[in-house]
């Protein structure tokens, strides 16, 4: 997910598709462990999307503070 989709969203969505993202990032996690992943790249994917999320909400949390 690149970071102008993110930007597009609204605050619930980017909550909900975190908690999405951060569910499909452990399963990855333990299927890789237990048998190795066609593309292992996607773990890596996957943890830079959750942070481009986590980033895009501490951005707006604090912008609400300054205004």
């Amino acid at each position: 997910m690149k970071a102008e989709v993110v930007r597009e969203l609204s605050t619930p969505e980017i909550k909900e598709r975190l908690e999405e993202e951060r569910k499909g990032l452990t399963r990855l996690k333990m299927n890789h462990a237990i048998s190795p992943l066609d593309n292992p790249r996607k773990i890596g994917e996957n943890r830079k999307t959750v942070a481009r999320l986590l980033t895009e909400l501490k951005k707006r949390e604090l912008a609400e503070q300054q205004a």
